[in-house]
């Protein structure tokens, strides 16, 4: 019992990580080029994506499907094509942005 406490003690810290994503992982995958963290630019800035799903069970799916296959219509009329990233990158962004 002990020992289960200490593993659960332990992991806590890490369930509110970023999943190692971060606004390096971000501008590496060219998402800057279209969206700031904190203003709107080409696209909406990502804590505005972040306030838009808070709460949204099917948030991280939502925008890992927007990633990898595209997405219009969401936040006007600029349509957002797929993006060539890597499937667990666009989840690691994704929890990130969602933790903003």
């Amino acid at each position: 019992m002990k020992y289960t406490a200490v593993l659960i003690a332990l992991a806590m810290p890490l369930l509110g990580a970023p999943a190692h994503a971060s606004p390096e992982l971000a501008a590496k995958s060219k998402c800057m080029a279209c969206h700031q963290v904190d203003k709107k630019a080409l696209g909406p800035s990502f804590k505005d994506i972040a306030a838009k799903y808070k709460g949204n069970s099917t948030a991280e799916a939502t925008l890992v499907d927007s990633m990898l296959k595209g997405a219009k219509g969401k936040w006007g009329k600029i349509p957002m094509p797929p993006q060539k990233i890597a499937p667990v990158d666009a989840q690691k962004l994704t929890r990130w942005i969602l933790t903003l």
